[in-house]
């Protein structure tokens, strides 16, 4: 279904700093595992330096990746310099993720904060030196601020959340930046009439992302899936083959199945596996 670097292959069949630290300095969580993917991270610090890092980790390989990565990229670092670690900088470590595996490295970035909130006791300050000062970042997959889909909407005609998508890549990982981003629409886009579809005409058009679209995307992992019901905008399908017996099937239909029928369709759908 999806690419990866040899770098993600390495550490997820051979990954670094396994395990727990005994009498751990700082200790973070991030995920859960209702949501698929759950770290623990583990951080050894003498004075201003991180001289051990360990994580345990459940989820699938991008999720093992990341974290086994981000613990090398610790070793060594003082906490000013750790602070200062981004998802994008887990991510490009890996030579990239894919962007529906790019939350793994926000989980990564995400247990880090924890962790120092917990050695410092304090308020996780908020550092991207990518990212204009004062702008407030909507999606941290991509680093992608405020400001930057405001000027999406009124320097490049952006008016829905596929615009901005394309403009700027925000919302295409995770997607729990997917509320805020359709909340600054509404403030700058005027709110012109839709076309809307008729149901049947919905009904042909999610039948057909689902076998020109969806469909292959799956097989590639020797899965697939099978559209059972439309009932306005709740859809209904039967994962088939690998995708079945997949410990990230929630995943698989959240982050892929329904972002792209909800891109491609209708931004209120929303998806459930028949069994």
């Amino acid at each position: 279904m999806w690419e990866y670097s040899d770098k993600v292959k390495e550490h997820f069949t051979n990954p670094k700093n396994v395990g727990s630290i005994e009498n751990a300095d700082a200790v973070g969580q991030a995920g859960a595992l209702s949501c698929g993917d759950k770290l623990k991270l583990y951080l050894k610090i003498d004075g201003n330096k991180i001289t051990d890092a360990k994580f345990q980790t459940f989820g699938c390989g991008s999720a093992v990746a990341a974290s086994s990565v981000l613990t090398e990229m610790l070793i060594g670092k003082t906490l000013d310099e750790a602070r200062k670690i981004t998802n994008k900088q887990i991510a490009d470590e890996l030579d990239g993720l894919p962007p529906e595996k790019m939350h793994c490295s926000v989980m990564g970035r995400e247990a880090l904060e924890d962790a120092l909130k917990n050695y410092y006791q304090e308020d996780w300050e908020d550092l991207e030196d990518d990212v204009e000062e004062g702008s407030m970042i909507i999606c941290h997959c991509f680093g992608v601020s405020e400001k930057q889909i405001i000027d999406a909407i009124l320097n490049n005609g952006a008016k829905t959340f596929d615009d901005i998508s394309k403009i700027t890549s925000a919302g295409l990982a995770c997607g729990r930046c997917r509320e805020n981003i359709k909340a600054i629409i509404s403030r700058y886009v005027k709110n012109d009439e839709k076309k809307t579809l008729t149901p049947v005409q919905k009904i042909i058009k999610i039948n057909n992302v689902i076998e020109t679209v969806i469909s292959p995307e799956l097989q590639k992992d020797f899965g697939d899936i099978e559209l059972v019901n439309v009932d306005n905008n709740n859809v209904y399908v039967k994962l088939k083959g690998h995708c079945s017996q997949c410990a990230n099937a929630k995943l698989t239909l959240k982050n892929f199945v329904e972002t792209k029928l909800k891109e491609l369709v209708d931004d209120d759908i929303v998806v459930f596996e028949e069994k």
